[in-house]
């Protein structure tokens, strides 16, 4: 993408002295390839830190924008972090930025940013703008000002009102339905006097001849009549007999056996 007015996508690393405490030199120099190529990817990375010297000088150098508020040199370690804070921003004559750090006061801080041409602009002591905020509910005119300037403005007035899941299995199972009535029409129960008697006295007795010979469902399925469930039952009886006389005659053999 190149170099982008705004980054579509940034990364803020908030106390980010765990992340290169303690670090691997491989790990470092991953850190430093990624800072470099991401930047052309449309993606912004910024390292927030109380102190600029727990980066390590080859990510640093990699971070155009620098916004650096206030530091106090009360220890040693201090003193260096200033000093090296101050050597690494461009300077502005008339301006010492050692001295100037450290007696930036709440909401002050020293900008450096990247021009147009992607130099490092001159130092410049400023003032940060607090974020607007307002108590209570915003105006219908406000609100509306703001959906027209939105990014996502016209994408999501139109209403869509798509067919859904529910709606395409009813009509399916309503085909499915409308093509197996004629078919349930000319369909007969299983009986013994064959199926044009079994058409006729269904006909014949409507409702009670479903009770006796079975319906057919919309969908094709079979619900057994009550000649259906005797013809069943007997053929379960039947073969419960046999199978209990197989058994008996089995057990009378070995055991018949084992007496003799």
């Amino acid at each position: 993408m190149g170099d982008r007015d705004k980054p579509k996508l940034v990364f803020f690393f908030d106390e980010a002295h765990p992340l290169f405490a303690d670090a691997p030199a491989a790990l470092v120099e991953k850190v430093e390839l990624v800072v470099r190529l991401i930047q052309s990817k449309g993606v912004g990375v910024y390292f927030v830190t109380q102190n600029p010297i727990d980066i390590p000088d080859k990510v640093l150098g990699q971070l155009g924008n620098r916004i650096q508020h206030a530091l106090r040199a009360f220890t040693p370690r201090d003193q260096k972090a200033v000093k090296a804070t101050a050597e690494t921003m461009r300077p502005k004559p008339g301006l010492d930025i050692e001295q100037v750090i450290t007696e930036l006061g709440t909401g002050e801080a020293l900008v450096s940013l990247l021009d147009a041409s992607g130099t490092p602009g001159i130092t410049e002591r400023a003032w940060m703008l607090a974020p607007g905020s307002q108590i209570g509910p915003i105006t219908p005119a406000e609100r509306q000002a703001l959906v027209a300037n939105s990014v996502v403005a016209g994408v999501y007035e139109k209403v869509v009102d798509r067919e859904s899941a529910f709606e395409m299995l009813k009509a399916r199972a309503e085909a499915t339905a409308a093509a197996a009535q004629p078919q349930a029409t000319g369909r007969a129960g299983p009986s013994a006097g064959g199926v044009a008697g079994a058409v006729a006295g269904a006909g014949a007795l409507g409702a009670r001849g479903g009770l006796l010979f079975g319906t057919t469902g919309p969908r094709g399925g079979k619900r057994d009549g009550l000649f259906d469930l005797m013809a069943k039952s007997a053929a379960r009886s039947t073969g419960t007999a046999i199978s209990r006389g197989l058994v008996r005659g089995v057990l009378g053999s070995l055991l018949g056996g084992k007496r003799r």
